[in-house]
Order: C-alpha cells, then sequence, then structure tokens
C-alpha cells in the first residue's frame, strides 16, 4: 500500500449506505504487513445467494479453486478477505491453508464451511499461515457492523495507493434496493473475468442462477475491459452477495436475469462494476494517466476489443502517453499486430479528439503544438476508425512510468 495517493484518483468518495443482511469487519492478522489491517471478515445473514466470476489463469491460487468448488451450493454467510499473500502456488500447503480458514471462520460465524468464501492477495509463493486467523476471525464475527465499507476495502489493498468503493441505490418492485462495491487492483491487471478482488453486495432477492448470470454478463465491458500491464493475476475474484432482505419491503424476487422488473437494477449494478474498474485503470502502478481507447468502425465487437486491447498493453504506446508524446505510429504498430482485420489506408487515429492521422497518413491539418498541449492533460481518449465496419469497442488502461518499474522491482523486498 502506498503513501502516496495516485493524482488520478476520483476527487470524492460515496457515503455507502447499509445494506441489511451484510456486516463487516477487519483487523490486523500480521499477514506480511505491520501497523495495518490485513484481513476482512463479511458476514451475511442465512440464505444470502452468492455468484462469482475468476480468474482464467491455469495456476489459479487454492483460494480461487475453494471458491469455484462452493459456489455449486449457491449460499453463502461468511467472507473472508487476506492481502499481503495470495497463497497461490503454495501446493497442498496452500489447500490445507484455505480448509483451517474456512473452519475457523465457519466456526466464528456458526455455519457450514461450504458457506465461508475466501480470497487472498499479494506476494505469489509464498506459504500463507492461516494460524493467524484462529481468534481473529472470532473477535471479528463477534464485532462485525453493518458497515464500514472504506475500512474493509482499506484492509485488502496492497499496492493500492486508496481504496476503491462504489455504490447505487433503486427501486426494484416497491422497494429500494442498494448495491454496494469494493474492489482493489493496481498491477497485474488483464484479467478474463474481473481484477484482482472485487465484492459486490445487495440486499435485493435474486437467486444465485440469476445472480450469476447479471454478473457474467457485467463483467464483459467493465473489468473485462480493463488492463494496466498485460498480466492476468491467478488469485482474480468477483463475487457478488445478494441478502434478499428487500423482499421484506416489497421487493419481488427474482428468479431469471431475464426479468423485466430487472431494467433498472441491471443498469445499477453494471454502474457499480464499471465505477469500480475505472478506480482500478486510475489506480494502476505509477500511473499518471487515464486512458480510454476506443476503436470503431472494426468487422466485429469481438475484433475491436482484441485491436483495443493490443493497443492499451503495448508498452510503446503506454510510455509514450507518459512522455506525453502523440506517437500514432506507435498506435499503428499496435492495430497491426492485433491480427485482426485492418486496412493501412482507411485508418484514422485521434488523440483528445484532435484527428492525427487519417486514411493511412498523418492529417494534413495535424499540428504538432496544439496535440503536445492536449496530451498533458491526466486523461487521455484515444480514437482509432477502420472504416471496415460496424463493429466498436472501448477500454480503460493508464500510461506507464518509471514508477511502475520501481514499485515491481521491490515488490517483495
Amino acid at each position: 500500500m502506498s503513501s502516496s495517493v495516485s493524482p488520478l484518483a476520483p476527487k470524492t468518495v460515496p457515503d455507502m449506505p447499509v445494506i441489511a443482511g451484510v456486516r463487516l469487519a477487519t483487523a490486523e492478522a500480521g499477514i506480511r504487513y505491520k501497523n495495518r489491517t490485513d484481513v476482512l471478515l463479511a458476514v451475511m445473514d442465512k440464505g444470502t445467494a452468492v455468484a462469482g466470476v475468476f480468474t482464467r489463469s491455469k495456476c489459479p491460487s487454492a483460494p480461487v479453486e475453494w471458491c469455484r468448488a462452493k459456489l455449486k451450493g449457491g449460499k453463502a454467510r461468511a467472507l473472508v478477505v487476506n492481502s499481503g499473500n495470495a497463497n497461490a502456488f503454495t501446493g497442498k500447503t496452500g489447500r490445507s491453508s484455505t480448509a483451517l480458514t474456512a473452519k475457523i471462520a465457519a466456526k466464528a460465524v456458526g455455519c457450514s464451511e461450504g458457506e465461508i468464501f475466501l480470497a487472498s492477495t499479494g506476494v505469489i509463493g509464498e506459504p500463507l499461515d492461516a494460524t493467524k486467523f484462529d481468534g481473529v476471525l472470532g473477535r471479528l464475527a463477534e464485532t462485525a457492523e453493518s458497515g464500514d465499507y472504506l475500512a474493509a476495502a482499506k484492509a485488502i489493498m496492497t499496492t493500492d495507493t486508496f481504496p476503491k468503493v462504489a455504490t447505487a441505490t433503486v427501486k426494484l418492485g416497491k422497494a429500494k434496493v442498494t448495491i454496494n462495491g469494493m474492489a482493489k487492483g493496481a498491477g497485474m491487471i488483464a484479467p478474463d473475468m474481473a481484477t484482482m478482488l472485487s465484492f459486490i453486495f445487495t440486499d435485493a432477492p435474486i437467486t444465485p442462477a440469476a445472480l450469476q448470470a447479471l454478473l457474467k454478463s457485467g463483467v464483459e465491458d467493465t473489468f473485462n475491459a480493463v488492463t494496466i500491464d498485460g498480466d492476468t493475476s491467478t488469485s482474480d475474484t468477483l463475487l457478488a452477495f445478494a441478502t434478499g432482505a428487500a423482499a421484506e419491503h416489497g421487493a419481488p424476487k427474482i428468479s431469471r436475469a431475464s426479468d423485466p422488473r430487472l431494467k433498472a437494477f441491471v443498469k445499477a449494478f453494471n454502474q457499480v462494476l464499471a465505477n469500480l474498474s475505472e478506480q482500478v485503470a486510475r489506480d494502476g502502478e505509477g500511473a499518471r494517466k487515464l486512458v480510454e481507447i476506443t476503436v470503431e468502425g472494426a468487422k466485429t465487437k469481438a475484433s475491436a476489443r482484441k485491436i483495443a486491447m493490443s493497443i492499451a498493453n503495448s508498452p510503446l504506446v503506454k510510455t509514450a502517453i507518459a512522455g506525453e508524446d502523440a506517437n500514432w505510429g506507435r498506435v499503428v504498430m499496435a492495430v497491426g499486430k492485433a491480427g485482426e482485420p485492418a486496412d493501412r489506408d482507411k485508418l484514422s487515429i485521434s488523440f483528445n479528439g484532435i484527428r492525427v492521422a487519417k486514411s493511412g497518413a498523418r492529417d494534413p491539418d495535424y499540428d504538432e503544438a496544439q496535440v503536445s498541449e492536449a496530451m498533458k492533460a491526466p486523461e487521455i481518449a484515444i480514437k482509432v476508425s477502420l472504416g471496415l465496419g460496424k463493429g466498436r469497442d472501448r477500454v480503460l488502461t493508464c500510461d506507464l512510468t518509471k514508477e511502475y518499474v520501481a514499485i515491481n522491482g521491490d515488490y517483495r523486498s
């Protein structure tokens, strides 16, 4: 956790309302860090539905494997998250640690181990001493309250420079329902489902199957459209919990994601995901600029996504942005290497609304001074027009600075 907050951090932090059926508590367990909280316990009421999406890494962490197995039950009573140690690439020891953590948490909360969900973030390859949770989780279960989400978000940070929270309130039937979310992530971000760790809570009465469908759909244009460095984590976990408490106030029970009564809820749910994923991009390790890349005129949306990600993950593009250089040649390079349909002579490129290349060549009205001034902005929008079809997509990333190298060069030191 950095002592210097990213200059791209949101200027305000939302007030996070209470969600009936969710209680939170944090503590210092001494996993790796000193003098800071590093464990979060979220306790949910009986009957809480759970859904999740995870990393597609072929080397997943032990907690990811645990959650995948327990997700089939569809119900959750507690979430345990620790920072400082990812419990990844830890073999049998890692699996034993997850089992012991779940056992301790189940005893503390008073539920079955199958209703415990786990997530870990931090160093890969170091054994996690789960005995450090003994006593701590029991105390947290007793003191958990209906919620300081900001404190919870701080407890799960690693190289993050600020806690990431978002909230939305919407009508479902006759009732007002709330959606709260938190996330952590600043590096090793190129997800195939979510990013590092993120947790969503709502009091809406939604079945596990419907919640799973909403979550899987919601991540595609939010967390799946963010990259910091092109590296997918072993630990990526996004879990959503629905307590159903709003049913007491007239919210209808939803069993299908396609239920028309969910329209406003889905929009709000996706807005929370989008807000959190943008905060991750804003907190990219060493980042000084938020970069939005839009590709239009592609053959398909999928093709546009691949080209946008090729640009976003290019170290040459990202370092040019860090240097405030509108180097469209590097964008052309990234388009060309993406392996997707592209026609050099139809290609147009703009930076912050200023077209720098048109029809495969430098724009005839190009003004170096004007573009250089635009590149000083903290937010950079790159737009690529392919002129081949109607496919369009957008991804978020950040620049690549010397600080990124310093942070990762010293990560285990």
